[in-house]
């Protein structure tokens, strides 16, 4: 008998942390038992590991933007109706094409609203399909606070109309999904938590010992550029100036602050824009400095890493404050605040998180083999 097939959409905007965890739990969806086509709705990213997976790139789409008020096309112009679509038709082909039994959808209705001209037929043309696919979506822990209530119930309703099961993508000892999203508590049993996504299972890096670098990341590095400056100011103000620091910008740092960040460097600093091998380098770090995201702050807990956390925080991001602030007060590494990053701050930082080894917290990070398991169950009861 054929494997279940399985349609997976993601649409990133900005930074690389959507695609990666959707990455993830492709992979663990295949070794599940499901063939799995995904949808890739933003450009592609360079150095990320392709390896087995099914990828159908739509016409990409990326934000113009830390805003995401305006986005922007494959060549870099503000999309119109004609590309929408040129959109909505190639997913609905694929979808089609696909025939899949589970629809699997990354962040909508929760997210992702400007992405409706094409998300609400597709969901519609598999509302129709017979026999039925099932339905899923797919959450991080912590969602952006919505202030407008009706748009809240906009979402609940919109879950509750297409989704057979919605999955957190967190630890509920950590963080329940109502602290940022209260009106989540009317879905009930439809949300399902999965504990957190990571690329490799918590069993797959051994443990190795500590060495002396100090490791900086910003993620993608689209909205990176003022914590790697910081940490070039902060190095000789640590106990660690002497030590070696790698920089590590991200494929989305823009090409002209690369070349800047590259003319400042001094000796024992190394710059380079990805690593794949960013886990393992993790592992044996004697500090970490990074930003707040849902990937490298699941990557820096599984390493065990000493670490500093700045989160990024601009016009009404609050995801990453809030999950930093939740992890810090366990003590499981020092915070920096993006309103109060300095080199000052961020030197005795770093020299905090040196002092001592980070608390303990049993957390759940197994989130991409649990919600394999979740999917490949429903997907053989969607096709029988």
């Amino acid at each position: 008998m054929s494997r279940p097939t399985a349609l997976f959409y993601v649409q990133h905007l900005l930074g690389i942390g959507h695609l990666r965890r959707a990455f993830a739990i492709a992979r663990a969806m295949q070794a599940a038992g499901l063939d799995v086509a995904l949808a890739q709705g933003g450009r592609p990213v360079a150095g990320l590991d392709r390896r087995g997976l099914r990828i159908h790139q739509l016409p990409p789409a990326e934000a113009a933007d830390s805003s995401f008020s305006v986005l922007l096309d494959e060549a870099g112009r503000p999309i119109d109706d004609g590309w929408r679509r040129k959109r909505r038709d190639a997913l609905l082909a694929l979808f089609a094409a696909t025939a899949p039994d589970l629809l699997l959808v990354e962040q909508f209705p929760f997210g992702r609203r400007a992405f409706r001209f094409e998300l609400l037929p597709l969901l519609d043309a598999a509302l129709a399909r017979r026999p039925k696919p099932a339905i899923f979506g797919s959450l991080r822990d912590i969602l952006v606070a919505k202030p407008d209530p009706k748009r809240s119930a906009g979402m609940v309703a919109l879950a509750e109309r297409y989704f057979d099961r919605v999955l957190v993508h967190g630890d509920p000892r950590v963080i329940r999904l109502e602290e940022s999203f209260p009106a989540a508590a009317a879905l009930g049993e439809r949300l399902v938590y999965t504990g957190y996504v990571l690329d490799r299972p918590a069993t797959a890096l051994p443990r190795e010992p500590r060495g002396e670098e100090v490791l900086v990341s910003v993620g993608g590095g689209a909205v990176g550029q003022p914590l790697l400056e910081a940490a070039l100011a902060a190095r000789p103000l640590t106990r660690l100036a002497e030590a070696p620091w790698r920089l590590i910008a991200g494929p989305g740092l823009p090409p002209d602050h690369y070349a800047a960040l590259g003319r400042r460097l001094s000796p024992g600093v190394a710059l380079e824009r990805f690593r794949t091998d960013f886990p393992a380098l993790l592992g044996r770090c004697r500090v970490s400095v990074s930003q707040g995201g849902y990937n490298t702050v699941m990557e820096t807990l599984q390493a065990g890493a000493r670490a500093v956390i700045v989160p990024f925080a601009e016009r009404a991001e609050t995801e990453q404050t809030l999950r930093a602030e939740r992890l810090a007060a366990r003590g499981l590494f020092a915070l920096v605040e993006a309103r109060e990053l300095s080199p000052a701050r961020l030197a005795a930082a770093i020299d905090r998180a040196d002092a001592g080894p980070p608390e303990t917290l049993a957390i759940d990070l197994d989130g991409a083999a649990a919600s394999a398991r979740l999917l490949e169950v429903a997907a053989r009861a969607a096709r029988a």
